[in-house]
């Protein structure tokens, strides 16, 4: 962990993150890419220590109220935050200032915030997105080994739905030969349905691999599935999407189980409820006109 002071947090669409880098050691981690120009290593994660300081000041300028987003590019709860408190800090700034809140995570830790997301989502909106991608506990743990497990994610989930609090799930990536079967599938699916989400996003079956990304899964394929990596090359060579043989068996598969549930599973129809601020009524005055 290292520290760093920033001039600014809020990108141009209004997303932040609050540190830089993660310690959850996914093996498919796109943010590990050569093209994020990351100068550090990625587990030795930058503390954006001005982070609350600026999104107050960067608040208090908006002109009128947002969603704001957070955890895109690096997870909002790593360990961490448990004792620096950053992301509460700036939950709290947001609800402060009556903006609105779609945060992502891959951990259970956000429940311990689960008093200050009740409150932005009691006042405007509060969306809470969690990745979901291996059913399977022990698979969970040799491709997402440092964080809370697909059982524990799904616990999280059903408390945000006795609070009230809507839901995305990430459905991806999805690793080709490792956990793209219709078991896998259904067992995410079934999380889903009993959890009341109110959208999954997934952009097909299958991973992206790029430079530093792709050396990195490749390393950890060497050690946690032997011969795999051979068979990664065999069947995608460098290209950067690298599609499940079962793709289309499988989207029809999570089609057909979103619309039967009434869940929203057009990405776009999904990105666009995330963006969406709700606009409150406007009270009608006693000098009204009837």
């Amino acid at each position: 962990m290292h520290y760093a002071d920033y001039k600014t947090i809020l990108s141009p669409k209004n997303g932040m993150n609050i540190y830089r880098g993660c310690s959850h050691g996914c093996i498919y981690c796109d943010s590990r890419s050569v093209c994020y120009q990351m100068k550090h290593d990625f587990e030795d994660v930058e503390v954006k220590r001005n982070a609350a300081e600026i999104l107050e000041e960067q608040l208090k300028r908006k002109r009128r109220p947002c969603m704001i987003g957070t955890g895109a590019m690096c997870d909002p709860y790593t360990p961490l935050e448990e004792e620096l408190r950053l992301t509460r800090q700036c939950i709290e700034a947001i609800e402060r200032h009556g903006f609105g809140l779609a945060i992502q995570t891959k951990s259970a830790r956000i429940l311990r915030d689960l008093d200050i997301l009740t409150a932005i989502n009691e006042r405007t909106k509060c969306v809470v997105q969690m990745t979901l991608t291996t059913y399977d506990e022990e698979l969970c743990r040799m491709i997402e080994p440092n964080v809370s497990s697909t059982a524990e994610r799904f616990a999280a989930l059903e408390v945000f739905r006795d609070a009230g609090i809507p839901t995305v799930v990430w459905l991806t990536p999805i690793l080709p030969f490792i956990n793209d079967t219709e078991e896998n599938l259904r067992g995410i699916l079934d999380y889903c349905v009993r959890a009341k989400v109110k959208g999954v996003i997934c952009f097909g079956f299958g991973v992206t691999l790029r430079e530093g990304n792709r050396e990195y899964f490749y390393s950890k394929l060497d050690e946690r599935f032997p011969d795999m990596k051979q068979r990664y090359i065999r069947a995608f060579g460098d290209s950067y999407e690298c599609s499940s043989p079962n793709q289309s068996r499988l989207w029809s598969i999570f089609t057909e189980e979103c619309r039967k549930h009434g869940i929203i599973c057009n990405a776009n129809e999904v990105f666009s409820y995330l963006n969406e601020f709700p606009q409150k009524e406007r009270q009608i005055s006693l000098f009204d006109e009837w």
